[in-house]
């Protein structure tokens, strides 16, 4: 790859912007100034720095993101802002969420350029399990266990009704529960909780199958994924 192409990509210049760091001495190539904006590098073996720091190249981008309430998971939105915002400097990668959450939902979001894991992610065909804190207005009984476990028919984005895959309903309180499903339906598990006589009122996706939000992580704010982290969520995914 050129260095020009690699310092505009990693520093997130346009390519003019970048040669002419090049041409002032700014980037170092294992060590050494090299002033020409068409060397060639070795991406498996050269070392790049700008002002001392290693820059990276990154192809593939996994990104663990704290959603708040009042960001919707699309790029635009004429009433609200995007989860997008929260990402400064990822803008390069085209990155998309791989399962959305509502406006006024919160919690663990996944972000990245990766469309065949994105894929895997939310396909129920590799029902990959999905894990919510709700609270509702009303009361869980115990027999809305045995419910969420046989399935239910509710109605998709279309309107058109199916049955969901067998669910895993966790009661906290007689208003809170963890719900773990195994598909990804439009608004699936409010539908779930309405079905069952309950409105939700507030709901926190805390795990997407091995990851899970971190405590430590204020809303708002992200992480990348580490290279376990990612290979692990693979193999989760086959």
């Amino acid at each position: 790859m050129r260095l020009d192409k690699f310092t505009a990509y990693t520093l997130n210049l346009t390519r003019s912007q970048a040669k002419d760091l090049i041409k002032k001495g700014e980037i170092e190539v294992n060590g050494e100034i090299v002033r020409k904006g068409d060397h060639q590098l070795d991406l498996e073996n050269d070392r790049v720095t700008f002002r001392g720091e290693v820059l990276e190249y990154e192809e593939k981008v996994y990104l663990l993101l704290n959603k708040p309430a009042g960001y919707v998971s699309s790029h635009k939105d004429e009433l609200c802002p995007s989860v997008f915002n929260l990402l400064p400097g990822f803008e390069k990668y085209n990155l998309f969420i791989a399962g959305r959450l509502d406006a006024d939902s919160e919690g663990l979001l996944l972000a990245t350029n990766d469309g065949d894991l994105a894929h895997r992610v939310t396909s129920p065909n590799h029902r990959l399990p999905k894990k919510y804190y709700v609270r509702v207005e009303g009361k869980f009984k115990d027999s809305d266990v045995f419910l969420f476990r046989e399935g239910m028919n509710i109605k998709d984005g279309d309107g058109n009704v199916f049955k969901t895959l067998p669910a895993d309903l966790e009661i906290i309180s007689e208003n809170e529960a963890f719900v773990t499903v195994f598909e990804g339906k439009f608004h699936q598990v409010k539908r779930m909780c309405r079905a069952a006589g309950k409105e939700v009122v507030r709901l926190i996706r805390t795990e997407i199958g091995p990851l899970k939000l971190d405590e430590s992580l204020r809303p708002g704010a992200f992480r990348k994924l580490s290279h376990d982290e990612v290979e692990i969520l693979k193999k989760e995914c086959t």
